[in-house]
Parts: C-alpha cells; structure tokens; sequence
C-alpha cells in the first residue's frame, strides 16, 4: 500500500497520482508539481489517501509544495494574460495570410513558454510566425496543432443530448467508438444523428454497447423464422433493450397478424452470430 495524493491539470479531466510527502492535501487545494513541461499548478481531485501498489505506475513523483496565494496569483494572471497574446496571435495570422484556426492559447506556471493551440485542414508552415511571436513575448512559442475533439474539449459546447459534451466534463480519454456499435444499437446511421458537435461519432456510443452487443447476439436474426405459441413466424425487427421482437404470425384463419414476444417465449432456430458482428463496419474515430 501507498499513500497518493489526485492531481488534475486544468485542460484534463484525466487524475494522475502523486506522492504527497508529508504534505497534508484536501479535495480542492492547489498543488505545484514537477512534469515533463517544469513545475505545474494543479489541482487536488483526490485527498491524502491510501491505495494498493498495483494501482500505482512506479515511480511516484513527490508534489513540489502546496500552492501558496502567490502562486494562485502567478496562475491568475497567467489566464489573464493568454487574451492578449490570442489576440496578438490572431492579428499576426491574419497579416501573414496563415490557413489555421486559433483556439486556445496558455502559459506554463512559470512563464517560460507560450503554447498556442490551433486547427488546420493539412499541414502550416508557421515557423516565421514563430519568430515573430517570440520577439515579441519574449519566450519560447510553442504552435500545437489539435484535431477536432480537442477544440471541443477545451473550449466545450453542448452535445445533441442538451448536457455539456463528455469530453469537457467527465472522460479522461477519448473513447474508441465505431459505427459497427450505432448498428448493433438500431441506431439510425444518419450522420447527423450520430455524430457530436466535433463531427466524429459520438462518444457515448459505446457506454452501453457491451449489453447491446451481448443481447444483440442471443436475440433472433431478422427476417428469421421462430416458433411462438401462436405458430411459426417471421422475425420483423428487434427490441435489444425490452429483450423482445416483432414476428409476423400467420392466425388460423389464415390471416397474418404482427405480435410482439419476448426472447424466452420463442424458440429461435436462427440467432445473430459473432461474424456478423465483426462483418459489420468497424471505422474508428
């Protein structure tokens, strides 16, 4: 066992475990801590507590110090000061005739680089802009292109559902999602319906797609023949959720009516099959 302290880093929802020393940390406090970019503020998720060493990606880095009101004000002013240099960076883009989009703009905690955030369709040439930039703020410029699901992430917007977007609120990582998972769910295959405000897949398609993609093979192939207590029918569609489908049954007056049973009350001779499955689409995104 070990005691860890939950760092979080402003533009990631992702938890990172450090060691406290003989630092007393609670939920909320700052923290300053050294990373591959040089001392960081961050903020505690996670107050002093103890946890297996198998959860625990040796070696654990100590926390610098808690963060002093000075360092509060350092990052403060950092913020404040990332507008000016967004719209430095705007008005010099423009003059040069550069292809990009600027969306965000952050100074490390102790000042000695400025990384600006932006997105293009292809490869920018920026290296001139570079040097202007750094003669006129006086550190090292940094130009990092990012795609799609990261201007959403750190600049936010509501997805379809009418809540913020997963990936600004809540998920660490971005999830692997496919348009194999929207078939296995029923889901129209419209893109618009599909597809967050980034333009890619949504995201929380795959929350459930474990159940769907177990239900989705113990349910009966469309189009299939089942046995019911009304006679032999034909399957019409699936309810993955209610575990039930829709078959088209013949009466014994020779009439056909479509009645809806659950999944133990067919005899299934013809299921949907793993091959199927894997048959199916699997673009990532």
């Amino acid at each position: 066992m070990a005691i860890i302290v939950g760092i979080k880093f402003r533009s990631t929802n992702k938890v990172y475990y450090f060691d406290p020393k003989d630092i007393d940390f609670q939920e909320g406090d700052g923290a300053i801590v050294e990373t591959a970019r040089g001392l960081e503020y961050a903020t505690v998720t996670i107050a002093n507590k103890e946890v297996d060493d198998k959860e625990i990606v040796q070696p654990l880095k100590p926390v610098v110090r808690k963060a002093t009101p000075d360092d509060i004000k350092r990052v403060e002013k950092n913020l404040q000061d990332k507008e000016h240099a967004l719209k430095v960076i705007r008005e010099k883009v423009a003059e040069m005739g550069i292809n990009m989009k600027l969306v965000d703009a952050e100074y490390t905690f102790d000042r000695t680089k400025l990384i600006f955030y932006f997105t293009a369709e292809g490869r920018v040439d920026f290296r001139e802009l570079v040097r202007v930039l750094a003669s006129i703020f006086k550190v090292r410029i940094e130009l990092r292109q990012i795609y799609e699901r990261d201007d959403t992430k750190m600049r936010g917007a509501l997805a379809p559902c009418g809540r913020p977007c997963c990936c600004t609120t809540h998920l660490p990582d971005f999830e692997k999602v496919s348009i194999k998972m929207a078939k296995i769910q029923g889901l129209s295959l419209n893109p618009q319906k599909i597809s967050g405000v980034c333009g890619r897949l949504m995201c929380c398609l795959k929350y459930e797609n474990a159940y769907y993609s177990e239900v989705f093979k113990l349910m009966p192939k469309v189009g299939s023949k089942v046995r019911t207590a009304d006679g032999e029918g034909t399957v019409e569609s699936n309810d993955l959720i209610k575990q039930t489908a829709r078959v088209k049954v013949m009466l014994k007056d020779g009439s056909f009516d479509v009645k809806t049973y659950a999944l133990e009350d067919m005899k299934i001779a013809e299921r949907q099959s793993t091959a199927e499955i894997d048959a199916m689409s699997d673009k990532e995104e």
